[in-house]
């Protein structure tokens, strides 16, 4: 089985005074699943480590994308069809761009779980290719 990283989930597991940090780890710990982490999740969550936890958290983080066999999935510009329709289906949800995204990639390689504590949006979105997103922790 796949699973897609979402920021949340990131964030959560690089900040270990996150009030989430152990259940986000504890799922971390315990996969065998190949990840996929949309491109454009990367310099969102990098963005948000070197703000909040530093440059060197930031840096830590991006090594250890090399070493744990992420996938990370692009964006081609087909796939922007698609994110309009999904900002345009959820727009009075205010349904950002990386949501959009992330539920783009998730519907062109069928995966259905996501790593997320965005519970508000993904549990909303009534993907193509299933019923809807299994979401972790």
């Amino acid at each position: 089985m796949t699973a897609i990283l979402d920021t949340s989930f990131l964030f959560a597991l690089a900040d270990q005074s996150d009030r989430n940090h152990k259940r986000v780890l504890a799922v971390a710990q315990s996969t065998n699943e190949g990840l996929v982490l949309s491109v454009v999740v990367l310099p969102e969550i990098c963005y948000l480590i070197a703000s909040r936890l530093g440059h060197k958290a930031m840096r830590h983080f991006v090594s250890s994308l090399t070493t744990k066999g992420v996938r990370v999935e692009p964006l081609i510009s087909e796939d922007l069809v698609r994110v309009h329709e999904i900002l345009q289906q959820y727009a009075d949800s205010q349904l950002d761009f990386t949501d959009a995204a992330i539920v783009t990639i998730a519907e062109k390689l069928a995966v259905t779980r996501i790593y997320t504590l965005d519970r508000r949006d993904f549990s909303i979105i009534r993907p193509s290719h299933c019923d809807y997103f299994e979401l972790l922790p």
